[in-house]
């Protein structure tokens, strides 16, 4: 019975015993996910620095000092009073990005670092506007942007932190300021609305004049045409008629020589070319000559070639 009621309470104590040891092993198991990285301090200081695995922490003397994110971290900081170099007050708020590059430096470099990046911003902001003018400052959102992140990046270093963009979400001017914005954007609008205006009714008066000009060069240039066409006309006829005409004369001379050779040839006697003269005077008569020549002669042949020849040109006057 003694034994029993001795080894009961040791049994109990011993599973006790047992059963936090587990409990310390099981938690000094650590298992590290990808994007962390765990900052190892063994008594106190600083021991190593964990990465994605399973990882035994010594009970009693290693110790989780830091659980830090190395994936890129996005910080919203609240708008920040500046004043620019003109004296306009204004309101501007920044959104920080950044990334851990060296857990150690992030966990011993500075006691709270997202605190120091808010206030580091704040004064390199007001430095930066202090700069410049109005105009300036809300135009000049890019160059704003690029000194900040250059400074950031450079003062963080010793941090272990990596400043990768520095964007100005919001930039507040006072209200009467952006009244007088409104007023002048409003009157831009409304003189680019009159230019535009302008130029589009000189472009029309521009295309209608040209429209015109070209009108008219064609109205003319087809005048002309018709003209030269009208003047080619009249030159070809006028040339048939002369032709013609050369060509009538040339005829009959060639008839009226083909005539004296044959009566040559034929050796017709003085009756005979007396007859023939009278003939031929009584069909010039029945004509619409108005000049007869008779020779004074008329059994001479000559005489009558001559009667002949002139009632052809008495002819020929007429036509022309």
């Amino acid at each position: 019975m003694i034994l029993s009621s001795v080894t009961i309470p040791l049994i109990i104590v011993l599973a006790v015993v047992a059963a936090i040891i587990l409990l310390i092993l099981a938690t000094s198991i650590k298992v590290v996910k990808q994007t962390d990285k765990y900052i190892v301090q063994r008594l106190g200081a600083y021991h190593t620095t964990w990465g994605v695995g399973v990882h035994f922490l010594v009970p009693f003397i290693d110790k989780v000092a830091k659980v830090i994110t190395m994936k890129e971290q996005i910080r919203d900081f609240d708008p920040q009073s500046v004043i620019t170099k003109d004296n306009v007050t204004m309101q501007i708020d920044t959104v920080v990005y950044f990334q851990i590059t060296d857990p150690q430096k992030y966990a011993y470099g500075i006691e709270n670092p997202i605190f120091a990046i808010e206030n580091l911003s704040a004064t390199t902001l007001r430095n930066i506007i202090g700069e410049l003018d109005l105009d300036a400052t809300l135009t000049s959102r890019d160059i704003i942007n690029t000194q900040m992140r250059q400074i950031l990046d450079e003062a963080t270093d010793p941090w272990g932190i990596k400043v990768n963009r520095v964007e100005v979400k919001n930039i507040l001017p006072p209200k009467d300021i952006r009244d007088a914005m409104e007023k002048q954007m409003r009157a831009e609008r409304e003189r680019r609305e009159v230019i535009l205006k302008a130029e589009g009714e000189k472009q029309s008066q521009i295309l209608i004049a040209e429209g015109e000009k070209q009108s008219a060069i064609l109205r003319a240039e087809g005048e002309k045409e018709q003209m030269i066409r009208l003047a080619e006309g009249e030159r070809q006829k006028l040339i048939n008629l002369a032709e013609g005409r050369a060509e009538a004369l040339k005829v009959e001379k060639e008839a009226e020589a083909m005539g004296i050779k044959l009566v040559k040839e034929a050796g017709a006697d003085n009756a005979v070319l007396s007859l023939k003269a009278m003939e031929a005077l009584a069909k010039v008569a029945d004509g619409n000559a108005t000049k007869i020549i008779v020779p004074s002669e008329i059994q001479n042949l000559s005489g009558v070639l001559a009667a002949a020849k002139g009632v052809v040109e008495a002819d020929e006057k007429k036509t022309k």
